[in-house]
């Protein structure tokens, strides 16, 4: 069994909505042990179905689906909030990256949850994240 993993929303939504896009990030989401994300992860998800249907780009039965599937993945994750202490760190974290705000946001969460979390890792679909997580 994989260790525990800090979840990106881009990495759940990849794993749902882009199924067979890239298998691995399914295969990590069954086998970790653990799974924590950022209260920020469950507005992300939902504001982009929202958008979806907006857009018309999804049946609403294939909506309905990926709601479903995302939050059964949000209900095995521990979920941390967006406290004043992510908050603070999220201003000082990668400062010599061009992470946007919600990505600084995910960065802090999971540099903190890193430090009560023994081998907790970032697993993301977002490049720049990623990257910026590699530095702290």
């Amino acid at each position: 069994m994989a260790g525990a993993l800090y979840l990106d929303t881009s990495a759940v939504l990849r794993a749902v909505l882009e199924s067979g896009v890239s298998p691995q990030v399914g295969q990590k989401l069954r086998a970790a042990r653990a799974l924590v994300t950022s209260r920020l992860s469950l507005v992300e998800s939902t504001r982009v179905l929202l958008r979806l249907r907006a857009d018309g780009r999804a049946s609403e039965e294939n909506l309905a689906d990926a709601a479903r599937e995302i939050d059964a993945v949000w209900n095995r994750c521990e979920i941390w909030e967006l406290t004043r202490q992510v908050c603070e760190t999220a201003s000082q974290v990668a400062p010599r990256g061009s992470l946007r705000t919600l990505d600084a946001l995910h960065l802090a969460t999971y540099v903190l949850a890193r430090r009560h979390i023994d081998g907790l890792e970032l697993l993301t679909a977002d490049t720049r994240l990623s990257e910026a997580a590699r530095s702290v």
